[in-house]
């Protein structure tokens, strides 16, 4: 039977080609989309690593001259990073004596925030990329984060040589493998470059199930936190631009009125601009909308473009053959039987467009056109697609071989 159907298709070729061609780039499209869905859809339901309930993010705006580039001896302290940092302390101490704050911290950035912070580590002659944050010692609380090995950096620390780090499951396994990383200390490579700075060690004091800053639809990936001591004197740490207040549950507009008014008592000079990261996410989350929308309409548009133009084809192709189904119906052939090799014939070029858009879709891991999908949402997508193409061209079928098995033997031997 399939030696059969291949030969009719053979016999076709020319018709039958332009046809397999229209499933293989409608299946690049399709496959394309659902691995992107699934990606996206995947990242959703992964934990965050943190909870944004009840936390207000709280950007600040020094709007003084840049002490970190600026000549800090001409300066007066407060507008130096010593004078800066320790504004800084002063802030989250009154944030903290604040009726309905649980907790406060300090940051270089913040959840849901649009700047970001990414590096790499050099070891054995291994690049190591991950994205990283400094923080105070009451980020993991304020965040609510779960520490799963060690400790999340404190006081203690200062006095004790090398950088505390605390970094998620993923880098730990990257760097580690499946050895305890807490109390290891990482040396980095010496830089190639004899005028960059050496990386100071980093020593592992805890580790994160995970921190996702963009939110839902970020992918997981590696990520550091440094420890921002900004009430010490240390100088080596950067001045924060986010403040993280976890307020009780229910505290609205008065609760944020209170506390910009409380922080601009402690820096006059400087203006603050609070909003909770619940809204931040809302925001971030609905900047995703028109690309999903636009993606959405794309294989809406596609599939029915697909389905009007292959049934078209085939009903066309059934038409043109009314002669030779004629016959078969003449020599015995049942009406389940035309329906059949219809439906077979659709089967074979749909196998032929799905095999070489297979084929063309496995490059795109060896090129990375698609970023950072991992394998098991990449063949989930894959295989989605695949059933999707066999289901979509078995439906344009259906008519047309409905419409075969429907001719009447005497009226297609006459047929003209």
């Amino acid at each position: 039977m399939i030696r059969h159907l291949l030969r009719i298709v053979w016999n076709r070729r020319r018709t039958n080609l332009l046809i397999s061609i229209e499933i293989f780039l409608s299946f690049l499209v399709l496959a394309t989309i659902f691995i992107l869905g699934l990606f996206l859809a995947d990242n959703y339901r992964q934990p965050l690593g943190y909870s944004y309930q009840d936390v207000w993010s709280v950007r600040i705006s020094m709007n003084a001259p840049d002490a970190e580039v600026a000549d800090a001896s001409a300066l007066p302290f407060e507008y130096t990073p010593e004078g800066q940092r320790a504004r800084v302390a002063t802030l989250l101490g009154l944030l903290r004596d604040l009726p309905g704050v649980v907790s406060a911290a300090a940051a270089m950035n913040a959840p849901y925030g649009r700047s970001s912070w990414s590096s790499s580590i050099s070891l054995a002659g291994r690049n190591v990329d991950y994205g990283a944050n400094e923080a105070t010692d009451s980020f993991g609380e304020t965040m609510g984060m779960t520490v799963t090995k060690g400790r999340w950096f404190d006081r203690s620390d200062a006095s004790v040589p090398g950088e505390a780090v605390v970094v998620n499951e993923r880098l730990a396994r990257e760097l580690f493998g499946s050895d305890d990383p807490v109390g290891r200390t990482i040396t980095p490579d010496p830089p190639r470059l004899p005028d960059f700075p050496r990386q100071p060690p980093m020593r592992i004091v805890g580790v994160v199930r995970d921190f996702r800053k963009g939110g839902e639809f970020e992918p997981a990936a590696n990520f550091a936190f440094f420890r921002n001591n900004v009430d010490e004197t240390y100088k080596g740490t950067r001045v924060p631009r986010w403040l993280l207040v976890r307020a009780r549950p229910g505290s609205g507009a008065e609760f944020e009125e209170q506390m910009v008014a409380r922080l601009q008592q402690g820096a006059p000079e400087w203006s603050f601009r609070a909003e909770p990261l619940a809204r931040a996410r809302s925001t971030v989350l609905r900047s995703y909308a028109p690309s999903i929308a636009a993606w959405t309409i794309i294989a809406v548009f596609l599939m029915i473009m697909v389905m009007l133009g292959l049934t078209g084809v085939l009903w066309q192709a059934v038409t043109q053959r009314t002669r030779e189904i004629g016959v078969r119906r003449a020599k015995g052939a049942t009406a389940a039987a035309i329906r059949r090799q219809v439906l077979g014939e659709v089967v074979i070029l749909t196998t032929f467009a799905v095999v070489a858009g297979v084929a063309v879709v496995a490059q795109f891991p060896l090129i990375e056109l698609l970023g950072p999908i991992g394998a098991r949402v990449y063949l989930a997508g894959l295989a989605a697609a695949v059933a999707c193409i066999y289901g979509l061209t078995a439906v344009c079928a259906w008519a047309p071989s409905r419409l075969a098995s429907s001719i009447v033997p005497a009226e297609a031997l006459r047929y003209e």
